[in-house]
């Protein structure tokens, strides 16, 4: 794929109420021990069933893929320790002699220092990503952010990183270079604009979309998840290992990495109506070979907003769609991928017991 984008732990040391997911905050206690123990138990096995090689082509020409690590913040103690340096070593281990992989760290920012830049590196961290560079992140409003943008900028060149906004290859197909690093936070020109409706940003009120505004139909959307191998390819994993079209998340997940490989998944789901509708960036037709016609889809996506006013977004059509049809779809088709996973492995251990017969026959005579 060209991107994955993983989410290691819901642990963050703030509560920003632009926030598009609610569980990322701060934990204490016993629930951070628990939130953290997720995190760990299950990041060996969302790594070993990613695909065994990844990259994609772009004009005819392979790349290497990249994997997004966020959060959360994975910058946050004990996230960074137990979590985000194990599973970068995984990474780098399981894709060693296969191509390589762009692994991208995302973190507010406030959190990073010169030891734990060094560190990242040193882990075969290929870019730093700063994405609380906005106005909704406390103490970040307005010109109280230069400051540590100024104290980052002297920290990525002291490390010999270079702007990714300035650098390219050299030449096609060319993904070696220096360490990159890139800064930006939610605003009305760049990245999620109008604010998706989910999570706090939700529950604050804070979204502006209207029906007009598609996030389906963009890069992090849902757009080109299913054509793994290709340019345009991404999908969203969360800490528990379920997996999603896009960065805002369906109502429903598509199936879980603890159980079953991503592309098993993928393939699985390819020949659907509704995850070609997502795919193609189209929602208001993911419901037509359900009997929900596009006016039917429309009319689902209108609803009033925790503070009492009227809204509409094609993100609550398909949520009310995954939750009063394509949910069920989804489990049954997991459901058929399980059986035929505990199907071949049944032949496989009968066979295997066969030969294990057999050899020990041959060795009594």
């Amino acid at each position: 794929m060209e991107s994955i984008y993983y989410v290691l732990c819901w642990h963050c040391h703030r509560r920003c109420k632009h926030c598009y997911e609610e569980r990322f905050r701060p934990y204490v206690r016993d629930e951070l021990v628990a939130v953290v123990a997720e995190a760990e138990r299950n990041a060996p096995r969302i790594v070993a069933n990613l695909p065994a090689r990844l990259s994609y082509l772009d004009n005819g020409v392979e790349r290497s893929g990249r994997l997004i690590l966020s959060g959360g913040d994975v910058l946050t103690e004990p996230v960074r320790e137990r979590v985000l340096y194990p599973t970068l070593q995984a990474i780098r281990e399981k894709y060693r002699a296969q191509g390589g992989v762009r692994v991208v760290v995302q973190t507010t920012g406030d959190l990073l220092t010169p030891t734990i830049i060094d560190e990242l590196l040193g882990l075969g961290v290929n870019t730093i990503s700063v994405a609380g560079m906005d106005d909704y992140h406390v103490g970040m409003e307005g010109d109280k952010r230069q400051k540590l943008i100024d104290k980052l900028l002297a920290m990525f060149a002291a490390a010999g990183m270079q702007n990714s906004a300035i650098f390219s290859p050299r030449r096609p197909g060319e993904d070696i270079g220096p360490p990159l690093f890139n800064m930006f936070g939610a605003t009305e020109e760049a990245w999620i604009g109008k604010l998706w409706p989910r999570g706090r940003a939700w529950q604050n009120g804070l979204s502006t979309a209207t029906l007009q505004d598609n996030f389906c139909n963009a890069w992090s959307g849902g757009l080109n998840f299913l054509n793994h191998g290709q340019a345009g390819s991404e999908v969203s994993i969360d800490p528990t290992g379920d997996v999603y079209p896009c960065c805002l998340k369906t109502a429903h997940p598509l199936g879980n990495l603890v159980e079953e490989p991503l592309l098993e998944i993928l393939d699985g789901l390819r020949d659907l109506p509704a995850m070609q509708a997502i795919n193609a960036g189209s929602p208001q037709t993911m419901g037509l070979a359900h009997g929900w016609s596009e006016a039917q889809f429309l009319a689902a996506c209108h609803t009033t907003t925790p503070d009492g006013k009227p809204y509409q977004n094609l993100c609550i059509g398909c949520d009310r769609f995954h939750e009063q049809v394509l949910g069920a779809v989804l489990d049954e088709a997991s459901r058929e991928r399980r059986a035929r996973r505990l199907g071949v492995l049944a032949r496989s251990t009968v066979v295997t017991g066969s030969a294990h017969s057999a050899e020990a026959g041959a060795g009594a005579c």
